[in-house]
C-alpha cells in the first residue's frame, strides 16, 4: 500500500508471545520436505499478500542439526520462499525442537491437511515413513488422519511405470486415472490413450478392464447354421 515493492521490507510490528523475528537468510529448508513442487502462480499470490500484509503465520523451525546459527524449516517453506520474493529482511518464527521423525510427520500432516501434496509426493512421503522410520500402514494412517485403505491405495501408485507417474506428477492425469491402470498389462500405453483422448476416470477404468480381459473370442457358428449354409 504505497510501499516500494523493490525495497527490502521488514515489519515493525511487535512479534506475538513465543514468536521471534530473525534474518530471513538464517533459515534453510528441510531437504526431507515431502513437498517438492511449488506452483508459481500460488507463490506469486502469496508474495503479493506478504508485501501487503506481511507474514501473518510464523514459520515453524528447529535448530539446524548441522549448522550453527541456522534454523531449519519444519513447516512454512512456501511462506519463506514468498518472503524472499517479497524481499523481506526478517520473518517471524516459532521454535520447536523435534527429532527427524517428528519433523517429517509434521511436514506431512501440514501438507496433507492443506492438500498441498500431489498424489505421488503423498505416496512417497508414506513410503519414507514406513521404510526409513519404521512406521506401519496403520501408524501412518493415524499420523495423517486418513484411513488405512487410503494410505495403501495411495502407495500403490508407486508400482506404476515412470511414464504414468509423469502424467500424474504434471497434473495431466489424476490419481484415479493412475489407480485404474495398476493391474493392466501395459499401463504406460493406456496412460497415453487416456491422456490423448481426454478420458474420464470411469472411461479409463473401462479401458483398463478391456485391456485385462483381452479381445473377446469370436463365437463359432453352430452346427445347424453351418449345415444350413452348405
Amino acid at each position: 500500500m504505497g510501499q516500494d515493492a523493490e525495497a527490502p521490507v521488514a515489519s515493525d510490528a511487535p512479534a506475538p508471545a513465543g514468536v521471534q523475528r530473525v534474518p530471513i537468510e538464517s533459515l534453510k529448508p528441510n531437504p526431507d520436505q515431502p513437498r517438492k513442487t511449488f506452483r508459481q502462480e500460488d507463490l506469486e499470490e502469496l508474495t503479493a499478500s506478504i508485501r501487503d500484509k506481511g507474514v501473518l503465520q510464523p514459520i515453524l523451525v528447529r535448530t539446524h542439526p548441522g549448522e550453527d546459527g541456522v534454523w531449519q524449516i519444519i513447516a512454512g517453506e512456501r511462506r519463506w520462499r514468498a518472503s524472499q520474493a517479497a524481499r523481506l529482511t526478517e520473518v517471524p518464527i516459532v521454535i520447536h525442537e523435534m527429532d527427524d521423525v517428528e519433523v517429517f510427520e509434521v511436514a506431512i500432516v501440514e501438507n496433507v491437511q492443506r492438500a498441498d501434496l500431489n498424489p505421488l509426493e503423498e505416496a512417497e512421503a508414506y513410503r519414507v515413513l514406513m521404510e526409513r522410520f519404521g512406521r506401519t500402514q496403520d501408524a501412518v494412517a493415524g499420523v495423517v488422519g486418513k484411513s488405512r485403505s487410503h494410505v495403501a491405495n495411495t502407495m500403490r501408485l508407486l508400482q506404476l511405470p515412470e511414464r504414468v507417474l509423469f502424467y500424474v506428477r504434471e497434473g495431466k492425469l489424476s490419481a484415479g486415472h493412475a489407480r485404474a491402470l495398476i493391474n493392466t498389462p501395459d499401463p504406460g500405453q493406456l496412460a497415453d490413450i487416456a491422456f490423448v483422448d481426454g478420458l474420464s476416470v470411469r472411461e479409463t477404468e473401462a479401458l483398463a478392464r478391456r485391456a485385462v480381459e483381452g479381445p473377446k473370442p469370436v463365437r463359432a457358428k453352430s452346427a445347424s447354421s453351418v449345415g444350413e449354409g452348405a
